[in-house]
């Protein structure tokens, strides 16, 4: 069934949903006003205001804000881009689920992007919810006009084809979640072409965002490409005892060990603590490529030892067997303390953000939770007749799932927020797929599922004691579920 734009305005002559998205933004973007900084946002701000860019940072942000700077000094600017892409997307995928006939479903998408946790963040000037504003206003450009079965209008293909490219470049691993999203937003109908159009993007954007950060954008490089080989080669020599890893003394492992400088929770500690940065300060000179060489050469010699790392990393960042405190999850309550003139936002702001953190100890901030419904999802969707909904929502849940899987290998931190657009998109696709109450089976299934996978969470949440609340004791903290050698 096709649908027309002149019928749908004949349906919903006011559309109700685009007005309700519109006062939430306005509602949205007097409580955070004018956004959180953190310590990321503030080093940010300064490249922009410098006119000096590096590569620790998004460069394509810095240069963004720049550009904004006539229009006013702070994080204002960028957090109204944020929260304009953030509820134009899903006030244009509400709208069109409302002229497919589904308006409760289009109420369902709104409430979706008021779910605490998600808009206390985005309330937050970081490249985590850049990414977030970007990629869903693309998304739900493109939306509007394949849920109405209708062509997408060049104009709009270039706008949301500039906001994906923004949001590709504004986070090193963005690619890996919008791969798989722009491929099902694209009338690509054969599966090998989608897969090598997937491939395709990956590879180019991977072997392009190094030149465009450094000549087009005019950022200096820095040593942000080695820092991941450098953790997992710190952590596989934390689990070698007497073996030299990659050319390192075969006692760098025992000295890692006993300053305590390999955690899966972060790899801070081997850039910020002096006597974990004096063990492989062999590792400085090199270059990331050699540096991935040997971390290559090393896990294939020492399997073990690197999966224990890399296993113990993703139970940190997925949430699982983690204190029920663990830290990096709540949304800021106040801005970084700073010279530059920028303010923390009023006490109703604190107030959604303290509430959001108390939702944060549910599993609405458990990632692994949010990767099981995504599977769950998935073998609804794919016991679903073919529809453009159904292939959005696999789009939202292939982006959702390949990033967390990217996790397993290439990651070096555990906040929460890295996890934001994973959370939303699962979010989004059930919405898209389950349009009744499930039966009594699938009820019981969930159920199972949810108890065989959140009991043990939920045990290490009571039973775990909570880490050191300060950063200098942090550094050093061993977590439960560590996979390290005593």
């Amino acid at each position: 069934m096709a649908f027309s734009d002149r019928a749908a305005a004949i349906r919903y002559p006011t559309r109700p949903h685009h007005i309700v998205a519109t006062l939430l933004f306005v509602a949205s973007l007097a409580l955070f006003w004018p956004g959180y900084a953190e310590y990321d946002t503030l080093r940010q701000y300064e490249q922009a205001v410098a006119g000096r860019f590096d590569d620790w940072h998004p460069p394509v942000m810095a240069r963004l804000w720049q550009a904004l700077l006539p229009l006013g000094h702070g994080t204002g600017p960028l957090l109204t881009l944020q929260l304009a892409g953030y509820w134009l997307g899903l006030a244009l995928i509400a709208d069109a689920l409302a002229v497919r006939g589904r308006p409760r479903a289009g109420w369902a998408i709104l409430a979706v992007g008021l779910l605490p946790p998600l808009l206390g963040w985005q309330g937050v000037v970081l490249k985590d919810a850049q990414l977030v504003g970007a990629g869903l206003a693309a998304t739900g450009l493109i939306a509007r006009y394949r849920l109405r079965d209708l062509s997408v209008p060049p104009a709009v293909a270039t706008v949301a084809g500039v906001l994906l490219g923004y949001a590709l470049l504004v986070r090193a691993n963005a690619v890996f979640a919008l791969a798989p999203l722009i491929v099902a937003l694209l009338p690509l109908r054969q599966r090998m072409t989608q897969i090598g159009a997937m491939l395709g993007i990956v590879g180019g954007v991977l072997a392009l965002s190094a030149p465009i950060n450094h000549r087009l954008l005019g950022a200096t490089a820095t040593d942000v490409t080695s820092t991941q080989p450098r953790y997992d080669l710190a952590g596989i020599a934390a689990r070698t005892a007497g073996v030299s890893i990659a050319d390192l003394p075969p006692a760098t492992g025992v000295r890692l060990r006993a300053a305590r400088c390999v955690t899966p929770y972060f790899w801070d500690p081997l850039g910020d603590s002096p006597a974990c940065t004096a063990a492989i300060t062999a590792l400085d000179n090199r270059s990331a490529g050699t540096l991935y060489r040997q971390l290559a050469t090393e896990a294939l010699r020492h399997p073990v030892a690197y999966l224990a790392h890399r296993l113990a990393h993703l139970n940190m960042t997925w949430r699982w067997l983690v204190p029920a405190r663990l830290p990096g999850a709540e949304p800021p309550t106040g801005s970084e303390p700073n010279n530059e003139g920028i303010a923390t936002p009023g006490r109703a702001a604190a107030w959604w953000q303290r509430w959001a953190g108390v939702l944060i100890r549910t599993p609405l901030g458990w990632p692994f939770a949010w990767i099981v419904a995504a599977l769950l999802l998935l073998g609804v969707a794919y016991r679903t007749p073919e529809s453009v909904v159904r292939r959005l929502a696999l789009g939202l849940l292939s982006s959702a799932l390949a990033l967390e899987a990217s996790f397993a290998a290439i990651s070096i931190a555990t906040d929460l927020r890295y996890h934001l657009w994973p959370m939303l998109a699962t979010a989004l696709a059930a919405v898209l797929l389950v349009d009744r109450l499930p039966s009594r089976r699938t009820t019981i299934l969930v159920t199972g599922i949810a108890l065989v996978v959140g009991a043990p969470a939920l045990l290490a949440r009571i039973t775990f004691a909570d880490p050191p609340p300060d950063y200098d004791r942090l550094l050093h903290w061993r977590p439960p579920v560590a996979l390290l050698p005593r």
